[in-house]
């Protein structure tokens, strides 16, 4: 197979993250464009409409045990992600799929229909151990197709009937749709949530994260959270060398300002596909600017586009990325933020009894 290389930047379509559909890395064949000399003009692109697809999922409670991540189970309600963040970590998925990292990640939604029944079953196991589940580990629980199929929403009335505690990291201000079940849960100390703040420039969210709620929205929700009694944290994420960088700070700021208890960074990363990617996103939007956040960004990850070692990944390592982490250390202690540590409460699980006939909640 060939080495993954991005096309040359073409026009892209508007709303969208990625500029290209890249072919995955277990594709057996690749393409690439070709000039044939002839100077016409390119034609415009056609509107990239979103396909929902229904998956039938076998289970629905993932596990991990990386040391670096701070939960052992997850459910992605959806495959794929309509918000378009160029640099999603999740994309490569759809490789698996045999489709596209590129366009396709953010265009073929898979949404898992018979999730809510298969967590009500999995939790109802005598062998079940209980611990917090994270939503959004992977995909949005909360990109736009969740408006129409209101899986997570169920999922979450599934834990609120069985008092499994939960955290949520989301872009969408959609969150405040299940206010009143996330602070229910809340005052018993299962629900956690964390906001994604990116950018505080609209500019620059417009381009990197096409389809996500502005930074305003995003603020006004972390206060929507924190009013309503849910503890609330601002995930700085991703930090994008000479990028988005410098806005750490005023990122946290803002967010503390708005209510948030806890805040947390990441630093870019790029795993396969993302990386070509990436790339052609620079190319095409900040192309004087492009070298030298690449290079940055390889000074921080052992001179690649990518290290994977559990030690680093979040925070990479060298000179770029040790400042970043002091900045932050410097930034939460003057805010106050991370002052107190947040576990949830796993002893109040307890499954409903089933009532009558009825063998299921859904």
């Amino acid at each position: 197979m060939k080495k993954i290389e991005p096309d040359k930047p073409q026009p892209f379509h508007k709303g969208r993250g990625a500029a290209s559909n890249i072919t995955g890395r277990f594709a057996e064949y690749t393409s690439s464009r070709e000039s044939d000399g002839w100077q016409t003009e390119a034609e415009p692109l056609e509107r990239l409409l979103t396909t929902a697809i229904e998956e039938k999922a076998k289970s629905i409670i993932a596990t991990n045990q990386s040391p670096d991540i701070p939960f052992t189970q997850s459910i992605n309600p959806y495959r794929g992600c309509e918000h378009g963040c160029v640099y999603c970590y999740a994309r490569p998925a759809h490789a698996y799929m045999d489709l596209s990292p590129g366009l396709d990640f953010e265009s073929k939604i898979f949404f898992k229909a018979n999730a809510p029944r298969l967590l009500e079953q999995t939790l109802r196991k005598p062998s079940y151990v209980c611990s917090p589940i994270a939503l959004g580990a992977n995909t949005d629980p909360y990109q736009p197709l969740e408006k129409e199929k209101g899986i997570t929403q169920a999922l979450l009335e599934v834990m609120q009937q069985f008092r499994q505690p939960v955290t949520i990291v989301t872009k969408s201000q959609l969150i405040l749709r299940d206010l009143p079940i996330l602070a229910e849960m809340a005052q018993d100390n299962l629900a956690q949530v964390a906001i994604s703040v990116t950018t505080l420039d609209r500019d620059l969210k417009r381009k990197l994260e096409p389809r996500t709620a502005g930074p305003s929205a995003r603020l006004r929700t972390i206060e929507q959270l924190s009013k309503a009694g849910i503890p609330a944290a601002v995930l700085a994420a991703p930090m994008i060398p000479a990028l988005n960088d410098y806005e750490l700070e005023a990122i946290l700021k803002a967010g503390r300002g708005s209510g948030a208890e806890r805040a947390a960074y990441i630093l870019l990363r790029l795993p396969h596909e993302v990386a070509p990617l990436f790339r052609e996103w620079l190319a095409l939007h900040y192309p004087q600017r492009a070298d030298h956040v690449m290079s940055l960004v390889q000074q921080s990850r052992g001179g690649r586009d990518y290290q994977s070692d559990f030690s680093q990944r979040r925070t990479g390592t060298g000179v770029f990325a040790q400042l970043l982490r002091q900045r932050f250390i410097v930034a939460i202690r003057k805010l106050g933020l991370n002052h107190r540590r947040l576990s949830l409460d796993s002893s109040q699980f307890k499954p409903p009894p089933l009532a009558g006939e009825q063998q299921s909640l859904f």
